[in-house]
């Protein structure tokens, strides 16, 4: 039966793969990844010889009515991204739609994503929790950061590492220089950190220390009176 598949793939460990994803990706007519020499290494350690297409953020708005079609016609196809879920803050969302909205099946498999295991790891609360993704670089950003300033649930932000110190100079500013903060980056690598503390302390450490990696920011709520 045709369907889109969404398969999340492993964000650095490599036994971070379902054996689930690994069928099908084996078994599927197309694999959209986005970059194909990233996801080719990833393919090849798998054993999976199933062709790709690019699929990424610059073409996806001219790529999905022709996979749209090819679902229709009776192929299976199967979503990746570089890392991690599809749709979480990378493509995927433009071709999920565009399924539902002719009808045909999407089916999303469980598996690895940076801000479930970073939320944990913080030790905030965690049974109301807002993903913010990224913040905006420029337009709107003073804006959004206001508002989340009163935000009480326990908010989940992904950053770069060199635009990481500007972030928690802005999270100090906006919430406060004692809101706790929670940074993990390299989750599943082999240099995997979590460092927690206030954002105040935490800024001060990575301005000593300036990290690597892809990140994760959790932030606290802003505090009941």
């Amino acid at each position: 039966m045709s369907k889109l598949y969404i398969v999340p793939t492993p964000i650095g460990n490599l036994e971070d793969i379902t054996l689930r994803a690994i069928r099908v990706l084996k078994e599927a007519d197309l694999i959209l990844a986005e970059d194909t020499r990233t996801s080719s290494k990833l393919l090849q350690h798998l054993g999976v010889e199933t062709p790709m297409q690019s699929h990424h953020m610059h073409n996806e708005h001219k790529t999905v009515e022709g996979v749209v079609k090819r679902i229709a016609s009776g192929e299976t196809v199967a979503l990746i991204s570089d890392a991690g879920t599809p749709a979480i803050s990378d493509p995927g969302f433009l071709l999920t739609r565009a399924c539902v909205a002719q009808g045909l099946e999407v089916e999303c498999l469980p598996g690895a994503t940076a801000f479930v295991p970073a939320l944990v790891n913080s030790g905030l609360p965690n049974d109301r929790f807002v993903f913010e993704g990224f913040l905006p670089v420029k337009k709107g950003r003073q804006t959004r950061l206001s508002a989340l300033a009163e935000e009480p649930r326990t908010m989940v932000f992904y950053e770069s590492p060199h635009k990481i110190l500007k972030t928690l100079k802005d999270i100090a500013e906006h919430f406060g220089a004692d809101r706790p903060v929670s940074l993990s980056r390299e989750l599943t690598k082999l240099h995997e950190e979590t460092f927690r503390g206030t954002a105040e302390e935490v800024l001060t450490h990575y301005e000593k220390h300036p990290p690597k990696g892809e990140i994760v920011l959790v932030v606290g709520g802003k505090p009941k009176k």
